[in-house]
């Protein structure tokens, strides 16, 4: 069931944003879209190894709570640097590829068409009419957020279940940004994508038991060293954004881009729950260190939707957001994922 959701998902994406395109066009942005997505599964594992051995050295005593959070900041921070410098190259070839497209190159019959924009081609590669790719109304941007996760119970994060800055949360994603007014920058359009990542961590390394249709947290009767529960979904985001790029002159001509001044995000997403992990790790008897991971359902709700928010300058903004369903399906206590950090959206 989740996997037809999975898919029906990334269909409503594709269709949403209009587009008819040549085999060979998707093949070649397939190839820079497998780039971009190694590059970011490398710097995020680097990012895992590195907070854990924090983790590692904080419980050991050789640094302060105060000094573990500075150091994660700084490697997730590091990581984002990364992500952005080794993914220019490929943001490069595929806005090259798509400029290519514009310009005719790509042999046989496509019509495209985003938000009002289109472009046809015959087959000896001649353009029959074109607009200038600077003026399109849709734009295209890759996502990479993280920040802070937690269950609000009842409304509140005070004394919270779990813990503050070891429960953390990352997105992965792709949107399409439409610009609404032909001759107004404003007010745009997004939607696409995008694979949440939502990390608890308990207080006391407490684990979740499911007992029926209500999931507790437990003492595991073993002293524990870390424990980790993480809920993954799979999204559709739509937000009304509000950019305050001024358009740039060109003779009397104005062009439009995104991105370069204050912007402002308002909206919402939904989506489906595509599966839950829970890690632990403890020394047994013998004083060797055992991880494991449990796969289940842990009655968390199959479906997610929420409101969120974000607002920064250029392709880095703040965000906050809120599940609207609660975490699980039947507990008595409602607990409400929420979350907020720091976004980028790469164009």
């Amino acid at each position: 069931m989740k996997n037809v959701i999975f898919y029906v998902a990334a269909l409503l994406c594709l269709f949403t944003s209009k587009i008819v395109a040549q085999e060979t066009f998707e093949a070649k942005a397939r190839i820079i879209a497998d780039k971009i997505e190694q590059i970011t599964k490398e710097e995020k594992d680097a990012l895992k190894g590195e907070v854990d051995r924090v983790n590692e050295n904080l419980e050991k005593g050789t640094i302060s709570p105060e000094q573990a959070d500075q150091q994660k900041i700084d490697f997730a921070q590091f990581r984002a640097n990364n992500i952005e410098r080794r993914t220019a190259a490929a943001q490069d070839e595929l806005r090259k590829l798509v400029q290519e497209k514009v310009d005719g190159q790509v042999a046989s019959e496509v019509v495209a068409e985003k938000g009002g924009f289109k472009i046809s081609y015959n087959n000896n590669n001649k353009k029959k009419d074109t607009i200038p790719h600077s003026e399109s109304r849709t734009t295209s941007q890759a996502v990479f957020a993280f920040g802070l996760n937690n269950l609000l119970t009842d409304g509140a994060l005070a004394h919270s279940d779990y813990r503050i800055w070891g429960s953390h949360y990352y997105e992965y994603g792709f949107t399409l940004n439409t610009r609404l007014a032909k001759n107004h920058n404003l007010v745009h359009l997004t939607y696409g994508l995008s694979v949440q990542l939502n990390n608890l961590r308990s207080t006391n390394k407490r684990v979740f038991e499911v007992d029926g249709n209500q999931t507790n947290l437990v003492n595991p009767g073993i002293g524990m060293r870390d424990t980790r529960f993480k809920a993954i979904n799979m999204v559709v985001p739509v937000h009304l954004e509000f950019d305050f790029t001024k358009p740039k002159m060109d003779g009397d001509k104005k062009i439009f881009k995104t991105h370069d001044s204050f912007r402002v995000g308002l909206g919402g997403y939904a989506g489906a729950n595509l599966g839950n992990r829970q890690f632990t790790k403890y020394d047994n008897e013998a004083g060797n260190t055992v991880k494991s991971k449990e796969k289940g359902d842990f009655n968390v709700n199959d479906f997610v939707y929420g409101l969120s928010a974000y607002v920064g300058y250029g392709d880095v903004s703040l965000f906050a957001k809120y599940d609207l369903q609660p975490f699980f399906t039947d507990n008595a206590i409602d607990q409400n994922n929420i979350s907020f950090g720091v976004r980028f959206d790469w164009n």
